[in-house]
């Protein structure tokens, strides 16, 4: 049992260092932005880098980020982390935004600037850092939760929106230049057309990375809970767990483990449902319950 809370101690601290990285990048590479007032490379520095989809991929990043501390303080504190669903798609589709910043800087500014153009300065955190070190933290880090397909279309969103509001502003009101030379170096359809494409095979490549360290993590995750409580399957787990859980409660209450069992169901062979994982904890319980009574 030790070696599982081992384990889940170390994927929150590796959370939490991560998390702060990012964060902590953002704020340089943004402040940095935001200091500089002329930039002969670059004409959106100032309070006008806030134009700039690498800026706002950047900060929609760090506030995920921001928002998985708390979880990990408390995981470190009571000796069990995982984030709540909503957080861990709100997160995917912040990686995927930033994704795209870093191949539009990788495989088309830097060709046409200069890669020590885009990735130094503030650069360097915004183009280049900040997308590597989300990807890892998202992909091999964060394996608790497997995402559904239909969540692929949710890491559209920021780009088209984004998309609206550069093509009105650059084609249709012309209040902005086309910084980015997507309207004007080549015909506006195909950039319009060729982007959601590309951001969907991003997020499609970034869910499947995931998926699969979640696979990988949950198996392991059984196999350990199997070692730990000597058992030879799922469901004479889950009795040894109820048993020494009940032995160790002091409160009276039976608490149901609801993501363990939920983790262990996903990584069974067997036609178990989730129900009857709760109702065989449960009934185990009760059981311990009466005899100490």
């Amino acid at each position: 049992m030790k070696r599982i809370q081992n384990v889940n101690r170390r994927k929150c601290i590796l959370t939490l260092l991560f998390s702060a990285a990012v964060v902590i990048c953002v704020c340089v590479g943004v402040v940095m932005n935001l200091t500089t007032l002329h930039d002969e490379n670059f004409d959106h520095m100032g309070i006008e880098t806030f134009c700039m989809f690498t800026v706002n991929s950047n900060i929609f990043m760090g506030i995920a980020m921001f928002l998985t501390l708390p979880y990990t303080v408390d995981g470190l504190r009571n000796g069990y982390f995982r984030l709540p669903d909503w957080l861990v798609y709100l997160l995917f589709v912040a990686t995927t935004a930033l994704s795209l910043t870093f191949l539009v800087s990788l495989f088309i500014l830097a060709p046409v600037k200069g890669f020590v153009l885009i990735f130094t300065g503030s650069r360097f955190f915004l183009h280049g850092l900040c997308p590597i070190l989300a990807i890892i933290v998202f992909c091999f880090v964060l394996k608790d939760t497997h995402l559904r397909f239909a969540s692929t279309f949710l890491s559209l969103i920021p780009v088209f929106i984004y998309a609206c509001i550069y093509y009105t502003l650059v084609a249709v009101l012309e209040e902005w230049p086309d910084f980015y030379g997507f309207l004007t170096r080549i015909p506006a359809w195909i950039s319009l057309a060729g982007f959601l494409p590309i951001t969907f095979g991003i997020a499609t490549g970034l869910r499947l990375l995931h998926n699969l360290s979640c696979k990988r993590y949950r198996k392991k995750a059984r196999a350990h809970y199997l070692s730990a409580f000597e058992a030879k399957d799922t469901r004479e787990m889950i009795i040894h767990m109820a048993a020494r859980n009940s032995k160790k409660d002091t409160t009276g209450n039976i608490v149901i483990p609801y993501q363990v069992l939920k983790m262990l169901l996903s990584s069974t062979e067997h036609e178990d449902t989730f129900e009857e994982y709760c109702i065989l904890y449960m009934k185990e319980c009760l059981k311990h319950e009466i005899c100490q009574e």
